[in-house]
């Protein structure tokens, strides 16, 4: 957003503040690219597993499943529908443990996010301090006025430049790495609440089947 000239006022710190301005618009695109394509369509395919499952349509359930196995809930679902027999326990181990697998994905990028939140205002800070360095050196009381005055003035810019566009990285990265995490949040919840319909859904269903074999015997 800085024209040349601003950025090469700005410094040498102005090149590691681009290139964490690059690194963190790169992450942002990812993981709106992600989030989008797995927000609202796991909601929907989610809910229509449940049905199936609950009208004892589990082929259904495990095909829809199956062809929507790029979302993590539905390979959580899988892990547990999948197994042969299980007891209720082993049924819910298997929800809790793919759940548990699926949260690197679902945090990707948010140490990356804080680091760069962390470490952009402190460039801006050395950038400050380089640009005084500067401004400092080039004082000359007895030439005020003169030709030092440039350089005097070079400085000032550097340190005011820098600090503006750490800070502007920082924020901007900031306001995506929260809203990430808010849907990374909801994204947990939504696990555990489908989660625990399914489980029940099972312990329904395996209780059923407990009670058709006694009613055989």
């Amino acid at each position: 957003m800085l024209n040349n000239n601003l950025f090469a006022a700005g410094g040498v710190v102005m090149w590691p503040l681009l290139a964490l301005s690059v690194l963190a618009v790169a992450l942002i695109v990812e993981r709106i690219r992600f989030w989008a394509k797995t927000y609202t369509p796991q909601n929907r395919v989610v809910r229509e597993v449940l049905n199936l499952y609950r009208l004892d349509n589990v082929v259904g359930a495990l095909d829809k499943l199956q062809k929507n196995a790029d979302l993590p809930i539905a390979r959580i679902f899988l892990a547990a529908l999948e197994l042969e027999e299980p007891t209720p326990e082993e049924f819910r181990l298997a929800l809790e443990s793919e759940a548990q697998a699926e949260i690197p994905l679902l945090k990707r990028f948010q140490n990356i996010f804080e680091t760069i939140i962390g470490l952009a205002p402190l460039l801006g800070l050395l950038g400050t301090i380089l640009g005084l360095i500067i401004s400092f050196a080039g004082i000359n009381i007895g030439d005020v006025g003169g030709t030092k005055t440039t350089t005097v003035t070079a400085g000032i810019s550097e340190a005011l430049i820098t600090t503006a566009s750490g800070l502007v990285v920082a924020i901007f990265t900031l306001l995506f790495a929260n809203t990430f995490r808010g849907l990374y949040q909801r994204q947990i919840a939504l696990i555990q609440e489908y989660g625990g319909q399914l489980e029940l859904l099972y312990r329904r269903r395996y209780q059923r089947g407990d009670r058709a074999y006694a009613s055989t015997r």
